[in-house]
């Protein structure tokens, strides 16, 4: 094409009444927005837990105190340290003491195994761990492996009503509350320089098989946070409102928008410690009465499917925004679910390396349904060739996208040839395929080339093939995704396996192999179904077609390939 059709920003005619298309962000460390929540809203809770409330004024003093730890403990600026923890106050708590400490948070799931532990801790350089002490076995077994120094542990009810005065010390381990109550609230003082300084390594899955922690700085979460709550307008009341905190902390959509945001915004984070369980979340939505529900589409389908959903149909009508992301949200159930509580549930997009989010739909104009909206304040995306980015694809074709904004990453920890792949001079190539339409709004035709979506989890084939690749009967191995038909937009994993000779297929064999995988991969990696073949489809170079093990599976469920 010779003329760029997004240069005019098509999309800016769409906005919301109130929502700039620029916006002068701050140079300032994240930790600000508890700064200055604290100095305007002191007394206002902060994180409603378990019934348990703590305010911003306490919030703030409990994560001065572990800044101060952690400096007495030998962090410097622009160390790493990484938390281990589920949806408990002390993620949030350990996470702006980090940054007030001037280190480097890099968050860890706790369903990592022993062997993603080691990876990320070892990669990220980290030195002190701050976790959840049911962990505490699997990370003595790594710890020699790992540069550990310090672990600091907690557990669910040091911020409960039933926390313990003097809880027990465990050998070669902090106690987190012994550590803030011995500890003297004097945080070291430095200037930041918000758009080169990491706040956070989010690791996020590479077609290599290896992680790779993207280095979002404080300027990235921090543009991304006021744009998030500008594009959200006068929906949500600076101190008054809550947001619902149901997606995992160590996520980064949980971190941006579950936490980060709602803190910019003064407002209550009510934490569900269990996102599994419905019942707790109920209970939580009844006690605090949210007007902000970010989640993923699956989380809204099991909310419809359960029976005493009228019971609690009443308290839902608090609600006032939902957000969705990481899968296809189907039409009926936005549809239902919106009639039957009165929220309004909108789509949007974003990867880890966007802090993460890139588009949305508006909240007040034209929302499309199936469409992930339009990119918001100060971001840009076009359409490229696929095999040329540099070639801009026309208005309704697809391509993948490339995004521009001051959310995009500053690339990846230490390595230099991965960022050099995906950034492009200002602009980011996602390997995400899309088409826009003339009013600017996104549709998704695509994900990347393999990745499997398992509930919003991504599974990337190389990483789960190299683990089976450690396993002595097998000789070759592919992995796809196959269709989950209980949960739309969501892929099961099937690996393809061909034994070595003297080596023989079975239930056992089958067994034995899912046995080793679940002992170096989170469960939800591990292959749910695998067929045995006597030889996988290849390239004259050897390279395995996966898109033929694709078309195969798709002709067994009847579809025209």
């Amino acid at each position: 094409m010779s003329e760029n059709p997004y240069a005019e920003k098509p999309w800016v005619k769409n906005y919301d009444e109130g929502v700039p298309e620029h916006i002068d962000y701050p140079n300032m460390n994240i930790y600000e927005f508890l700064d200055n929540a604290a100095k305007d809203f002191g007394s206002h809770t902060a994180i409603w837990f378990v019934k348990n409330k703590i305010s911003y004024k306490k919030f703030k003093e409990i994560s001065e105190r572990l800044a101060t730890a952690l400096v007495d403990l030998g962090l410097k600026r622009g160390d790493v340290v990484a938390i281990m923890i589920p949806n408990f106050p002390q993620f949030i708590l350990s996470y702006y003491g980090i940054l007030k400490a001037g280190g480097i948070v890099t968050a860890c799931s706790v369903l990592h195994t022993e062997h993603e532990l080691a990876y990320q801790l070892n990669d990220s350089g980290a030195e002190i761990l701050i976790a959840w002490d049911n962990q505490v076995e699997k990370i003595n077994t790594i710890r020699d492996r790992t540069r550990l120094r310090h672990l600091i542990i907690t557990n669910i009810f040091d911020y409960s009503p039933m926390a313990p005065r003097n809880p027990a010390e465990i050998s070669g381990t902090l106690q987190f509350l012994n550590l803030i109550a011995n500890t003297k609230q004097d945080p070291p003082k430095f200037e930041t320089n918000a758009k080169e300084d990491i706040a956070c390594l989010q690791y996020t899955g590479g077609t290599t098989g290896l992680p790779k922690g993207a280095m979002l700085t404080h300027h990235n979460i921090v543009s991304n946070c006021i744009a998030t709550n500008k594009w959200m307008g006068s929906e949500l009341k600076r101190g008054r409102d809550t947001g619902l905190t149901n997606l995992p902390l160590f996520h980064i959509y949980g971190q941006t928008v579950c936490m980060n945001t709602i803190i910019y915004n003064a407002s209550t984070i009510a934490l569900n410690p269990d996102p599994r369980d419905q019942k707790s979340l109920f209970e939580l939505i009844k006690a605090t009465k949210p007007a902000m529900f970010p989640g993923v589409p699956t989380m809204y389908m099991r909310l419809l499917e359960r029976d005493d959903l009228e019971d609690y149909a009443k308290d839902l009508k608090s609600i006032r925004i939902c957000n969705t992301g990481a899968a296809p949200m189907p039409p009926e159930v936005l549809k239902e679910f919106e009639a039957r509580t009165g929220g309004k549930i909108i789509e949007g997009y974003g990867l880890t390396e966007t802090s993460p989010v890139a588009t949305t739909n508006p909240l007040q104009g034209e929302r499309k349904i199936g469409s992930v909206g339009m990119p918001i304040p100060d971001t840009e995306l076009k359409i490229v060739d696929i095999d040329d980015y540099t070639k801009i694809m026309p208005v309704g074709e697809s391509g993948e996208i490339m995004i521009k904004g001051p959310q995009v990453m500053k690339g990846y920890w230490n390595k230099p040839e991965a960022t050099a792949n995906q950034i492009k001079g200002d602009w980011l190539l996602t390997g995400d395929i899309a088409k826009m339409d003339e009013d600017g709004y996104f549709f998704i035709v695509d994900r990347k080339k393999d990745m499997i979506n398992v509930s919003g989890f991504k599974v990337y084939p190389r990483e789960v093939e190299d683990v089976l690749f450690e396993y002595e009967a097998i000789e070759n191995a592919a992995v796809i995704g196959l269709p989950n038909p209980e949960i739309p937009g969501s892929e099961k994993v099937k690996a393809y396996i061909v034994l070595k000779d003297g080596y023989q297929e079975s239930e056992e064999m089958e067994a034995e192999i899912k046995e080793f995988c679940r002992k170096t991969m989170a469960p939800y990696k591990v292959p749910k179904f695998i067929e045995f073949r006597k030889e996988l489809p290849e390239t004259l170079v050897g390279k395995v077609l996966r898109k033929d093990l694709k078309d195969i599976e798709a002709r067994k469920r009847g579809e025209e390939v």
